[in-house]
């Protein structure tokens, strides 16, 4: 299962460079993660300052 990028993200694209496999693009309002790009490792979530991506 991917991990989501909820409404409290803020733009600051400290997820996308950090994702190992680029399944992060910036978005309407916030980033996305692409679910077939996503391996579930995680690091996006640990770097996001404000925890906005969760499983």
């Amino acid at each position: 299962m991917a991990y989501k990028i909820g409404p409290d993200c803020v733009v600051c694209g400290a997820c996308a460079s950090s994702c190992p496999a680029s399944a992060i693009n910036e978005g309407e309002d916030k980033y996305v993660i692409d679910p077939e790009k996503c391996t579930d490792c995680g690091t996006c979530a640990e770097i996001c300052p404000v925890a906005a991506i969760t499983k």
